[in-house]
């Protein structure tokens, strides 16, 4: 199994992007598990095996965008090392669109990432798709 994550992988449609922000939508689902915020998105025509991803930093906390780097590379490569834990644990098909928000206030060392990611990504696999 390759371990990469393409650029197939991430999610740069502005339309999608915006679909999983709009405030009120019944599609998207979320929950907060520290240091993340997820929402995710169920898409049934979607064919790909896995989610396009993407990770966001606050300009807000971190003011210097080396820092907001480091912790975005952080979230990525605990993602793409644990991502066949999402396929793995889903009963169907894993969600279509992920979005990790990081709201912890200071930088985490990467364990701390990366045990949360692995949570995440598991809780993500257990929860079923909406009706």
């Amino acid at each position: 199994m390759k371990q990469k994550f393409g650029k197939n992988e991430r999610l740069c449609d502005p339309r999608l992007i915006g679909k999983l922000f709009k405030r009120g939508s019944s599609d998207v689902q979320t929950f907060y598990l520290f240091p993340f915020r997820v929402l995710y998105i169920y898409d049934k025509e979607s064919t790909q095996k896995y989610p396009q991803v993407l990770f966001s930093v606050s300009k807000k906390q971190f003011k210097k965008a080396v820092d907001r780097n480091l912790v975005r590379r952080r979230c990525r490569e605990a993602y793409r090392l644990h991502k066949e834990l999402l396929i793995a644990s889903s009963a169907g098909a894993p969600p279509s669109y992920i979005a990790f928000l990081y709201l912890a206030k200071e930088i985490t060392t990467y364990d701390v990432i990366e045990q949360a990611m692995k949570q995440t990504l598991k809780k993500m696999g257990k929860t079923p798709p909406a009706p």
